[in-house]
């Protein structure tokens, strides 16, 4: 019986005929050799909002040479028409002149360096950093102490414009932004941008001394006074005063304290403007001001608001 099955299945014209094998899929087709394979659910599609997409720009229109230049954070609009002037500033090869318009793609140059212009389609950037004690606040100095730019992060376009000074021993907010356009409105006396400081001083103030610094005293650059001089509290002989003024000059207030005979032995600034120091801001760290709030600046200086082609950092410690 089995060996009559066995000469059954082995004889081809009793046997079935053999099922057919299965269909083998196509390999894929072999990629260019400057194009590497990427498996399929790797691939982003076209609407993906990835980091490259997220940074497109609207196609940029013609802007003035001199608005362009300040948006990029080289100065303000009226430094950046001096430099286009005396003739420091150059078009595609060729000497720029007052209100010429430049759109993208032109080779600008300044003082025969080419400079990455920045149209008014990209919001600016705004940056409050909490300066420690110790820190300089120029990139150029002949004793070559620490400077806040070092802590700042890296700009692929432009640099960061300081929003006016602090001095070497004192701490607290300052403004740094991508546009020296911003800056310069935000130091401008026309807008009186109010300045507030924490000041630690030795010893008990007087109350004449106190109304002197309300009225007003004189400096070697002329008056000056606060516009608010509140208590703010201390321990032993070490007493706390919140000031505010509406000038920032160099050293004003500790020289307006020295005026009337007190020494202050800790400056620490706490609000500029609408800005205040964050509480939870530590001393070397960097926030960054959120889209809205960049807005909302711009918009209190009567500026063009722009579309936003940036993500805002985070926090970070040096």
């Amino acid at each position: 019986m089995a060996n009559s099955k066995r000469k059954l299945d082995t004889n081809p014209s009793s046997s079935p005929r053999p099922p057919r094998p299965p269909r083998v899929p196509r390999p894929p087709r072999p990629s260019a050799p400057d194009e590497p394979a990427l498996e399929t659910s790797r691939r982003r599609p076209a609407t993906d909002p990835s980091a490259r997409g997220r940074h497109q720009e609207a196609p940029a229109e013609p802007e003035r040479l001199h608005k362009l230049l300040a948006q990029s954070g080289i100065g303000s609009r009226r430094e950046m028409e001096e430099l286009i002037a005396a003739g420091r500033v150059s078009v595609n090869g060729e000497t720029a002149r007052i209100g010429q318009s430049v759109g993208p793609g032109e080779r600008v140059k300044v003082n025969g360096k080419l400079v990455n212009v920045r149209f008014s389609n990209r919001l600016p950037r705004v940056l409050i950093y909490h300066k420690p004690d110790g820190e300089i606040v120029s990139r150029n100095d002949p004793e070559h102490r620490p400077n806040v730019f070092t802590a700042m992060p890296r700009l692929s376009l432009g640099r960061w414009v300081a929003v006016g000074r602090l001095d070497f021993n004192t701490s607290g907010l300052l403004l740094l932004t991508t546009s020296g356009d911003l800056a310069n409105r935000l130091m401008h006396p026309r807008y009186q941008l109010i300045r507030e400081y924490a000041v630690r001083i030795l010893g008990d103030l007087p109350d004449e001394s106190r109304q002197r610094l309300l009225d007003g005293i004189d400096l070697d650059d002329g008056p000056a006074n606060f516009a608010s001089f509140q208590d703010a509290g201390g321990d032993g002989a070490n007493r706390w005063y919140r000031v505010s003024l509406f000038e920032g000059r160099n050293r004003e207030v500790r020289r307006m304290f020295e005026a009337v005979g007190v020494v202050v032995s800790r400056l620490m600034r706490v609000r500029y403007g609408p800005i205040a120091l964050p509480p939870n801001l530590k001393r070397g760290q960097v926030v960054e001001l959120s889209e809205p709030e960049v807005k909302r600046l711009l918009t209190g200086f009567g500026m063009e608001n722009p579309q936003p082609d940036r993500t805002p950092r985070r926090p970070r410690e040096r």
